[in-house]
């Protein structure tokens, strides 16, 4: 399976780690190239996850 690049952002809104998550954060200040939704749900994260920088 193909990597996703880190600048690709996403819009999943009921994904359990969107709080959590790099997409999220430049999906919403909009800084991403591109934006897309990916797999997680309300129990589970999707395999696309990258962690926020602290």
């Amino acid at each position: 399976m193909a990597k996703v690049p880190e600048n690709v952002g996403c819009k999943n809104s009921e994904c359990i780690k969107k709080d959590e998550c790099k997409r999220q954060a430049i999906h919403r200040d909009g800084s991403a190239v591109e934006v897309k939704v990916f797999g997680g749900t309300k129990e589970k994260g999707c395999g696309k996850f990258i962690p926020l920088e602290k």
